[in-house]
């Protein structure tokens, strides 16, 4: 067998180890940053809608903006409440000056279960994380507290640029260490 196959062969499984390690470490990351996008809007959508079921004013005390946040350019939270219908009925944000739905069986899935954690794109280039809460007592309804994703996205990004160089970077030293022992140990023939 020639020195490179023996190389190749005694690196291979390095190189495994190493993409393998660097996924994971990448996907750890990602899922950290993509969980605590919802952070905010958990506390939100639960007052909110703790606020609406005891009967209590729409919005007040919980956001008082002076004008609507356009969901699509902000990275403000926003809250949307929506009747027991699933129209909505009062809203801090909008996406051209309307509020927008849910995707379809995010009411029903939340009228079962309380609560649900939804990534959606109501339009091309807008994705927002939200929280969805079901909203019980003296009305009922359902509040969805939901902010831009785009900051997140962006930090998700230069974590897989970085897991990718740390990758390259782990795959030509270990195939360097592994060449140099080998012309180390072996005489030529």
């Amino acid at each position: 067998m020639d020195r490179m196959a023996l190389i190749l062969k005694q690196w291979l499984p390095i190189a495994a180890t190493a993409t393998v390690l660097c996924f994971l470490v990448y996907l750890a990351v990602q899922q950290a940053l993509r969980e605590s996008a919802n952070d905010p809007q958990i506390q939100m959508a639960e007052d909110a809608a703790a606020r609406f079921g005891s009967g209590a004013a729409l919005l007040q005390g919980l956001f008082e903006p002076t004008e609507s946040i356009d969901i699509a350019k902000s990275l403000a939270p926003f809250i949307i409440i929506y009747d027991d219908d699933g129209k909505a009925v009062a809203s801090t944000g909008g996406l051209h000056g309307q509020p927008p739905s849910p995707p379809p069986g995010v009411f029903d899935y939340v009228r079962q279960n309380g609560e649900e954690r939804v990534t959606w794109q109501p339009e091309p280039g807008v994705r927002i994380a939200s929280v969805v809460v079901r909203a019980t007592g003296t009305r009922a309804g359902f509040v969805l507290a939901g902010r831009s994703l785009r900051e997140v996205e962006k930090r998700e990004a230069r974590a897989m640029t970085r897991a990718g160089a740390a990758l390259l970077f782990a795959l030509g030293i270990s195939l360097a260490f592994v060449g140099f022992k080998e012309y180390q140990t072996k005489p030529d023939a």
